[in-house]
């Protein structure tokens, strides 16, 4: 069982529940991202052992139950198996180089208060343990677009922007979209209509349609403000 919700602004304390599967980063890489991700389960426990059952062939550092309760699967010096195939930038083994936390939610139910209370304060310590900038925080959407839809239209980037935990675009800025997206980050081989979608999972939820100047300007100012890194 988990150690129960953790009040906003304490210092975590998550619960070791350790997963096989798991392995050494490749080439020495250490994390410079953050992958987040919900477990598409309803049961948070269930999805925490899913996580940690050697048949799986998946993990995740962490996973963050309804009741804020942290569970802490593999160490952040390993290399967790959450993100699959996709790319940031020139980052293709996004495992290596990333820390991975399941947020267990359905996709289609809100968030809960502990839960997100949660999630800031343990992404507000991993950025500063890894010295990660807040935008190297990204969604599984992000990596994979067309594959993956996880954290979701409810999960709420804004507000997490306004913590300094990650970041949020002004619709101020003009280009072609495509050309942008890969300066920001989006460079994942797939069609438009895909990585739109992504994009708007994230930037723009609810939004529908072809893309739009709106689209356009918002991915034009991520560009301008928070360019990948290419190393």
């Amino acid at each position: 069982m988990g150690s129960g919700p953790v009040p906003r602004g304490a210092q975590l304390t998550p619960v070791w529940h350790p997963s096989p599967n798991c392995g050494p980063r490749r080439d020495g890489a250490k994390p410079d991202l953050v992958v987040l991700h919900y477990t598409a389960m309803d049961d948070a426990e269930k999805a925490r052992d899913w996580l940690c059952n050697e048949e799986a062939q998946v993990s995740a550092h962490y996973v963050i139950a309804p009741d804020g309760t942290v569970w802490h699967l593999v160490d952040e010096d390993a290399r967790a198996w959450h993100a699959g195939a996709g790319a940031w930038g020139p980052v293709e083994d996004v495992n290596s180089r990333s820390i991975g936390i399941e947020i267990a939610n359905t996709g289609s139910t809100p968030f809960s208060a502990n839960q997100v209370d949660a999630v800031e304060s343990l992404l507000a310590e991993i950025l500063q343990r890894h010295d990660i900038p807040p935008e190297r925080v990204i969604g599984h959407s992000d990596m994979a677009p067309g594959r993956k839809i996880d954290p979701g239209p409810r999960f709420d980037w804004q507000r997490l922007a306004r913590q300094g935990l990650s970041i949020w675009p002004d619709a101020e800025g003009s280009g072609e979209f495509m050309q942008n997206a890969r300066v920001f980050g989006y460079t994942a081989d797939v069609p438009e209509d895909a990585l739109l979608n992504s994009f708007r999972l994230r930037f723009r939820p609810g939004a529908a349609g072809p893309l739009d100047d709106t689209d356009r300007a918002l991915m034009a100012n991520l560009a301008q403000r928070w360019p990948v890194k290419r190393s």
